[in-house]
């Protein structure tokens, strides 16, 4: 780079934003990571600690430490508590020790390491290349990430130096130095944006190590990193109108708020004061970001119990509605472990199918003995099948696409399929099932007793198909996907049998609205066999190799 290119303002920032990008991403990896290696069991880890807020608080330290993010313990003790696993005073102290456990990999890179960047990434690049188990990938994604970190702080202090008095850098900075709830503030926008206070405190780290920016700046800057790591999992938690979801994230999230106002009062006093006790720079910010969290531990840990009893009263717990289409197990802080979330998802998708069920229950017993309120309860459920499917996609969507391997992506598509095709087939009950029921109840149009018993023996095969779609789904057993895909034949076959006797009666004048009433019928039944088909059967022979891409003969 030449000389005018150093001085030149839009070089400053483009490398400094370049280098702080590379920054974020090692810390990504290094989180995505380790929560596909160790996610799902540091999760149960932290579920068994729960008893007494003591054990919390180091179970969190604990897990966040591995973890490296906040945010994601965050998520898993929100769906705890938003689940009635965990009571709101142990929930509150696993976050005070998550807090504490952000700071250690700042402490360990407060050191000069950058000399082992090229060792870790060598090694990770080794262990993902030519690992076999998904394990051993994930750690070798693990490896990268940490030395892409240090290489990035490497470079960032290299970066600063030739800056160091350039008027472009200390304009930039100058702005914010002076000013320290500006730098709260500053620093609250980026690690709520990048999800990360651990790579925000590191760039300060780096920043104040070079005198970049003054220390008290700097501590204001690391004030900020901790205010925003609490904004993710209040945004980001179990959804949900009922207020008492959010007290675990709201309540860290005020006990930060406290703590900053409280810190930026003493920054006068603490700045130099840290100085004289360390005169690194760079090991100061570290240890002003430890001590934060410590002493902010150390004054709520003992009155949670109280500070619990205000969140209540802040956030009470809205009454219970008798929703049946509420979905109960997409448990949010899953997300972070894909085979936990997809595993949530099917389970919620099994419900999808039990509604189903009751839905052609509903049918039967409309088609047997018309009656409107029964029609109308049927005509809902369709309704609820729907609200459930979309609450299971808006879920899966969160899965982040780099924390997912191929097995999962697959899982993914399976059970989106399932869901989408039984959304489908809950449509064709709706409207053009029960939507014609109710239209010949007004009319006065009723079936023939042999049409009332052959709808009824359909609608028990397909209940029974729809329980082996269910029992495909958890199994992929292609042994019974090609046994419910056989059914179809059974389904072609009453259609064209209908539209045969619906021919002749056609011809020997004597039609009548309940003969077309009857293959209207069976038609609509072969196509809800379909989607059930569509939904469990065919991905699993598709996952087997079972499965032709085409029914056409091939062109000679």
């Amino acid at each position: 780079m030449g000389e005018a290119a150093m001085v030149s303002p839009t070089w400053t920032l483009l490398d400094l934003a370049g280098t702080v990008a590379l920054l974020l991403w090692g810390v990504h990896m290094v989180q995505t990571g380790i929560q596909r290696a160790f996610g799902p069991g540091l999760r149960g880890l932290l579920g068994r600690a729960l008893g007494n807020r003591v054990a919390a608080f180091f179970s969190g330290l604990g897990v966040t430490a591995v973890l490296q993010s906040s945010t994601a313990t965050g998520l898993m003790v929100a769906g705890f508590a938003a689940s009635g696993l965990v009571e709101t005073v142990p929930a509150l102290a696993v976050m005070l020790g998550a807090n504490v456990g952000t700071t250690l990999i700042v402490q360990a890179l407060s050191f000069d390491v950058s000399g082992v960047s090229s060792v870790a990434i060598l090694v990770g690049v080794i262990l993902f290349r030519r690992g076999t188990l998904g394990r051993t990938r994930d750690i070798g994604r693990f490896a990268i990430g940490l030395g892409l970190m240090l290489l990035a702080l490497h470079q960032l202090l290299d970066l600063v130096t030739p800056y160091e008095d350039q008027p472009s850098l200390r304009m930039m900075l100058g702005a914010i130095a002076t000013e320290p709830v500006l730098d709260v503030l500053v620093a609250a926008g980026l690690t709520w944006a990048a999800h990360s206070s651990v790579a925000v405190v590191l760039l300060v780290m780096s920043l104040a190590a070079r005198g970049a920016v003054p220390p008290h700046a700097a501590y204001a800057l690391v004030l900020g990193a901790n205010l925003g790591s609490a904004i993710n999992p209040v945004l980001e938690g179990a959804p949900g109108d009922d207020p008492a979801l959010r007290r675990v994230p709201v309540g860290n999230l005020i006990n930060r708020c406290i703590g900053v106002f409280a810190a930026l009062l003493a920054l006068e006093w603490i700045g130099p004061w840290l100085v004289t006790v360390e005169p690194d720079a760079a090991r100061a910010v570290a240890d002003f970001h430890t001590g934060f969290n410590l002493l902010l531990a150390a004054v709520f840990l003992p009155v949670l119990g109280p500070y619990a009893r205000l969140l209540a009263r802040l956030l009470p717990q809205r009454a219970e509605t008798d929703d049946p289409y509420r979905v109960r197990y997409l448990d949010h802080s899953a997300l972070a472990a894909p085979p936990a979330a997809l595993a949530a998802s099917a389970r919620e998708a099994l419900r999808m199918a039990d509604v189903l069920e009751a839905m052609l229950a509903g049918t039967a017993a409309s088609l047997a003995q018309p009656d409107r309120l029964r029609i109308a309860e049927t005509r809902r459920m369709g309704e609820g099948v729907r609200r459930m499917g979309g609450a299971i996609r808006a879920y899966l969507a969160g899965i982040e696409p780099d924390a997912a391997d191929e097995a999962d992506e697959r899982r993914l598509q399976q059970v989106l399929a399932f869901v989408g095709n039984l959304e489908a087939a809950a449509d064709v009950l709706r409207h053009n099932v029960m939507t014609p029921s109710a239209r010949r109840l007004k009319q006065g149009i009723t079936l023939s007793v042999a049409t009332r018993a052959e709808m009824a023996e359909v609608i028990r095969r397909l209940t029974e198909g729809l329980r082996l779609a269910a029992g495909i789904l958890m199994s992929q057993d292609a042994r019974l996907a090609r046994q419910m895909v056989a059914e179809k034949d059974a389904f072609r076959a009453l259609e064209q049998d209908a539209t045969t006797d619906r021919l002749a009666a056609l011809r020997g004048q004597r039609e009548d609205a309940s003969e077309g009433a009857r293959l209207d019928l069976l038609r609509e039944f072969a196509r809800v066999h379909a989607c059930l088909v569509a939904a469990a059967a065919y991905p699993a022979l598709e996952d087997a190799g079972e499965l032709l891409p085409s029914r056409l003969r091939a062109e000679s």
